[in-house]
């Protein structure tokens, strides 16, 4: 912001606080235009000084505060738009004016502020001459010493500015040849003997108590180490003659119990070494290093040898970063000086030593160094690894598991340079992890995991063979390191599993074989799970191998399909193995690191990926039929992962070979097409449906032709676009067989496969009519279960149709309005969506030719497309021949009102509620179901302007039903009421209602008042936790803001209560007429109200009872009795007055009871029928 925006700020500011100023620098203003100044900082400057020394008298020591602060503050905004010139030459002048600011106790803080800003851009002007001069004198230095007192002011906001002002001074330095700033050494100084003198302050025992001496002085303390900080982050991490001082005092102030003081001390460290890492402050590093590597505690201090850990690996960590050879070069003489501290007996020194030790290998080894090591680097990569190796001596037994972690780290940061470095350390850990008394297996395995990432799977096998197949005297079988191979195998050489893990499957299979059929042992059992232990191999051998192109010939392929024929056991993990050669090395592709990173990571080249995948590519094919056949054999719950491995191989197919593949597909799934049995007669139809519904066998294969559309549903994103028109007829041709469901479903998904690729994309725009026509003309062979498949297609359609096709909306419409009341969630859940994209599409604008729509006259005119001709199309359908047609229309609109309420023009929107207010007054529930629905978006959504003119018919209109039980019209309304309340007021509301509406509406406020005065209570006793926890558990309930319009309630708790009101309601007449049917004992119905039962469900015999049933209703809290003492009461049945109308929380058994096999009958039938039953089901 410029000066004069600032000023501007000042004179247009009506604030109290600059009333003041805005005065003073009006009469400047005044001032330079009666002398003919120009306005410019530099006639600022010397109008506002010539005003400070009548604002305050250094002579005298007087201040005027009202006239000082004003002048000070337009001081501060003027000084750092002067020239530095000027600024030196009246430095002097200005010190001497500000002193009595900086030395009057009773100055107030803004003052101050505005002085440190003052002070702050003269410092900055000043130059190596200026800052020569010794303190004594009217100097600069002078002043950094009265920003140096006011950087430890008890005051936050004075000494948060004097901070502000010393940073900028420090980074600001003269030009000269020193890396720090000449008032550096002097801050450092200065603030290092404030921090030493209050921590000398604080550690001394007073009368007190050494607590209350350290309490009192801690602030001091804190705000020292601020200070601290503060120039260690301005003067590029410390000065470099001051650096020794500083780590001893942080040291010692590290080891505090305060929590905050040791992090205090270790920010300073951190801010150190950040402002260290530039090439610029790189130099003051190694002093620094060795500064903190003198003031190593005791090996056994447990407070301070920790901290020191911590900020050496750090310290290192920035070295590495500059100079990353030197670092490395040091490290074997780290390491070791470190690894001594793990013999400590301190667990929390044993951490802090490994944590160091890990950061060292992580951070202080160059990847330089492991791509191509010189014979120098080898050397000392050698000394670390004997380093860590004697780490597992009986020395360091208490820390093996520190010792662990750190060999993991080791070996991950080698890679494959850790065979042979790391072999004696391997061959230990695997020792000590065969042992049955060994503990610490968990952390073993992770050391060998990573040796097998690093080293690989040969060279671990070499050092601890499997001894499996030809297992030898006194060596062990360590089939346990077979689930270590399987998580931890990854970019290896393929060729190893073929010659070590596939002569062994074949032995362990062979010994299976040889069993025969007899009853399996033990030992066959183990020999199966070995075979399938080594198979599990396969996909991390797959993944990223180094030798695909020579260990992946014709001969392990063949290998590959036979085994997928023969053991279906073995298919799962051959398929992700074949997946995993392919995607593996796609996502190598897909990288966007560099070269040379992508070496060293993977030990491959993107050049060396496409070459794999070519390889592949060839073998393409031959794969592609193997498991087309396997998928075709495959039972449909266990096809998806097989699915997917055709899903890699398709991706690197040449088009020839896809082509070819495609042809024989659709040819054999023409072929079975013909074999699909004719529908049926109506007769058939009507006794089938009189059959109880059979339930699918899990084993059962489906037929051929459900099994190629899948093969051809995958297919299709990846076939070329001249393929497309054979692709519609097919799906035309089984469009128009309803006999077959579920193969309907399938062809719908096609439409919606295609427009995840981009040429089916391409051929959605291109051929839009095509399939506009074909699912026009399906739509009257279009079956249940393929609804939701169907109208997904349709959006798929929509979301590509051109401006121009727009006739296609309106002849789908009355079928998706419709699909609004299916009893299917999924499919009623797409049908609204696809109203909405429908809506979005004509707002969007384009043509509507009405006479390409469906029974419409040819002449009909062409229309604009638009979100008011939409809502047209919909309402339409509230002049349905069917109350359910009325009912889905009603409904639709209520999703687009709540959706384009925004868009809409009011007109259109009033016209909507008054048309929905008459279908208030229908005797079809179902059309006004869809009205409340409608109701209460109306409500919620609407401008206030719309709907409160409309109260007048629709409050009358909503009490007409709200005395009704059935499908919950009563909770419904009330619910609405609530809402309405809520937003118009209970006068406006009431101001409509009948004598009973009025009662409605004075208990809905009632109930509000009282739970308002439970949350309150609540809220005092818990705090706001209860409110948020509350909000928590309504956002979960509800999956849409649209949906919470709908079904969502004011008062949870009172929903709750009308639905057990609702739902206590007497047996159905069903139960009823059964029970008098028999003359005795009756059988009753357990009834929904929601949902009718089906009696052709399979479990509609679990809603049969020969007892009546006991409708549940929420338990709620009772009070306790007592007698006259306040003592608890148990087991009375004659109580005081009122005890009578209280219900007893605790039953007692008493001798009056009813003990006959009658009543021990009873009690049976209310355990398992009562209200504190476990119901299936339900």
């Amino acid at each position: 912001m410029s000066l004069e925006e600032r000023l501007e700020k000042i004179r247009a500011s009506k604030l109290q606080n600059q009333r003041e100023t805005a005065i003073v620098l009006s009469a400047v203003e005044d001032t330079l235009r009666d002398e003919k100044h120009s306005q410019s900082p530099t006639a600022y400057f010397a109008a506002l000084l010539a005003l400070l020394g009548q604002a305050i008298v250094p002579s005298h020591g007087t201040i005027n505060k009202d006239l000082a602060s004003s002048v000070v503050y337009l001081l501060d905004l003027v000084v750092p738009h002067v020239p530095a010139a000027l600024l030196r030459s009246k430095f002097p002048q200005i010190l001497t004016s500000l002193a009595p600011a900086f030395t009057n106790q009773d100055a107030e803080a803004p003052l101050l502020r505005s002085s440190i800003g003052c002070l702050e851009s003269l410092l900055v002007a000043q130059d190596a001459a200026a800052w020569a001069q010794p303190q004594n004198l009217i100097s600069p230095r002078r002043a950094m010493a009265g920003l140096l007192t006011l950087a430890s002011d008890q005051r936050p906001k004075v000494r948060k500015r004097a901070q502000e002002a010393i940073t900028q001074v420090l980074k600001n330095p003269p030009p000269s040849p020193s890396l720090d700033h000449p008032a550096a050494d002097m801050c450092a100084e200065t603030a290092l003997k404030t921090a030493s003198d209050v921590l000398a302050v604080s550690s001394v025992k007073q009368r007190g108590g050494r607590d209350a001496a350290q309490k009192q002085h801690r602030p001091g303390l804190l705000h020292a180490l601020q200070l601290v900080k503060t120039i260690a982050s301005a003067s590029g991490g410390w000065p470099s003659k001051k650096i020794e001082p500083l780590c001893e005092f942080l040291m010692v102030v590290s080891r505090s119990n305060n929590e905050y003081l040791a992090m205090g001390a270790f920010d300073v460290f951190e801010i150190m070494f950040t402002g260290m890492a530039d090439q610029f402050s790189s130099s003051k590093l190694p002093r620094l290093m060795d500064a903190i590597s003198e003031l190593k505690p005791s090996q056994n201090d447990s407070q301070l040898l920790p901290p020191w850990l911590a900020v050496i690996s750090r310290g290192y960590d920035v070295s590495a970063q500059i100079s990353p050879k030197e670092t490395f070069h040091k490290l074997p003489l780290l390491f070791g000086t470190v690894s001594e501290s793990l013999s400590s007996a301190s667990h929390n020194i044993r951490i802090s030593a490994s944590e160091c030790l890990v950061s060292f290998l992580v951070n202080c080894i160059p990847d330089s160094v492991v791509a191509e090591p010189s014979i120098f680097d080898e050397k000392i990569l050698g000394k670390l690894a004997q380093t860590a190796e004697d780490l597992l001596s009986v020395r360091y037994q208490a820390a093996w598991m520190e010792v662990f972690h750190i060999q993991a780290a080791l070996l991950e940061v080698l890679k494959w340079r850790a065979y042979p470095l790391a072999r004696n350390i391997v061959n230990t850990i695997g020792e000590l992890r065969a042992s049955d008394s060994f503990n610490g297996k968990k952390e073993a395995d992770a050391v060998l995991g990573k040796a097998i990432q690093s080293m690989g799977p040969q060279a671990v096998l070499e050092i601890l063979p499997l001894n499996l197949a030809r297992s030898k005297t006194g060596q062990p079988g360590r089939a346990w390191l077979l689930p270590l191979l399987r998580d931890n195998v990854i970019n290896t050489n393929l060729a190893h599993f073929r010659s070590e893990f596939v002569p062994l499957s074949e032995v362990m299979y062979q010994r299976v074989i040889d069993h025969g059929e007899s009853e399996k042992t033990v030992e066959i059992k183990i020999f199966e799970t070995i075979v399938h232990q080594t198979w599990a191999l396969f996909p991390g051998y797959c993944n990223l191998p180094l030798d695909l192109v020579t260990a992946f010939d014709q001969g392990f392929a063949e290998l590959l399909s036979n085994l997928l024929y023969s053991q279906p056991d073995l298919r799962s993990n051959i398929c992700r193995g074949l997946q995993t050669l392919v995607e593996s090395n796609q996502e190598i592709l897909a990288v966007e690191a560099g070269e040379q990173e992508i070496r060293f990571r993977n030990r491959m080249t993107k050049a060396d990926v496409q070459t794999n995948l070519d390889y592949l590519a060839q073998f393409a094919g031959n794969l592609l039929a193997v498991l087309f056949n396997v998928y075709s054999q495959t039972l449909p719950q266990h096809r998806g992962y097989i699915l997917q491995c055709i899903n890699g191989y398709l991706s690197i197919t040449p088009e020839k070979q896809l082509l070819e593949t495609f042809t024989r597909v659709t040819d054999m799934l023409g072929s079975s097409l013909h074999e699909i049995p004719s529908q049926p007669s109506s007769e058939e139809q009507q006794h089938q449906q009189q059959q109880p519904p059979k339930e699918p066998a899990s084993d059962q294969m489906p037929p051929t032709s459900h099994t190629l559309m899948d093969l051809i549903i995958t297919l299709s994103i990846y076939l070329p676009l001249q393929t497309f028109p054979h692709l519609l007829t097919l799906t035309s041709r089984i469009l128009s067989l309803n006999q077959d469901p579920q193969l309907q479903k399938k062809a719908y998904k096609l439409i919606s496969r295609l427009a995840t690729s981009a040429n089916g994309a391409l051929a959605l725009k291109t051929r839009n009519q095509d399939l506009q026509a074909l699912l026009l003309s399906s739509a009257p062979t279009a079956s249940a279960p393929a609804r939701r498949d169907r109208l997904l297609a349709i959006a798929t359609t929509i979301e590509h149709l051109p401006q121009a096709d727009f006739h296609f909306i309106p002849s789908v419409l009355s079928e998706v309005v419709i699909a609004t009341k299916e009893v299917n969630e999924k499919a009623r859940t797409a049908a609204f969506d696809l109203l909405v994209l429908m809506g979005w599409k004509m707002n969007a604008g384009g043509t509507i030719e009405q006479a390409k729509i469906l029974h419409m006259d040819a002449s009909a005119p062409t229309v604009g497309a638009s979100l008011e001709e939409f809502c047209t199309m919909v309402s339409a359908g509230l002049g349905g021949g069917t109350p359910h047609m009325v009912s889905a229309s009603i409904t639709s609109l209520t999703r687009i009102l709540y959706e384009f309420h925004a868009r809409l023009r009011r007109s259109v929107i009033e016209e909507f509620v008054s048309t929905i207010d008459l279908f208030l007054t229908s005797n079809n529930r179902e059309i006004v179901r869809s009205c409340l629905g409608f109701t209460k978006v109306a409500i919620t959504a609407l401008p206030k302007e719309i709907v409160e003119p409309r109260l007048q018919t629709l409050v009358p209109g909503l009490l007409g039903w709200s005395k009704e039980h059935k499908s919950r019209f009563r909770a419904k309304v009330k619910h609405i009421f609530e809402r309405m309340v809520r937003r118009f007021g209970v006068e406006v509301v009431g101001r409509y209602a009948t004598e009973d509406g009025k009662k409605l509406i004075h208990n809905i406020v009632k109930t509000k008042e009282r739970k308002k005065r439970k949350k309150s209570v609540a809220a005092t006793a818990a705090g706001d936790e209860v409110d948020e926890d509350e909000q928590a558990k309504r956002k979960k309930r509800f999956q849409s803001e649209y949906e919470e319009a709908i079904y969502g309630s004011e008062d949870d708790d009172e929903s709750n209560a009308s639905r057990s009101s609702d739902d206590d309601a007497p047996p159905t007449k069903s139960s009823k007429r059964g029970k008098a049917a028999k003359g005795g004992k009756g059988t009753y119905i357990i009834e929904d109200p929601d949902e009718p039962l089906d009696l052709l469900s399979a479990n509609a015999l679990t809603h049969i009872s020969t007892s009546k049933p006991v409708l549940f209703k929420p338990r709620g809290k009772t009070k306790a009795k007592t007698d006259v003492d306040g003592k608890l009461v148990f087991g009375t049945k004659d109580g005081g007055a009122g005890e009578d109308a209280e219900v007893d929380a605790m039953e007692m058994d008493e001798p009056g009871d009813d003990t006959t096999l009658e009543g021990g009958i009873n009690a049976y039938v209310e355990a398992i029928r009562g209200r504190d039953a476990v119901q299936r089901g339900r």
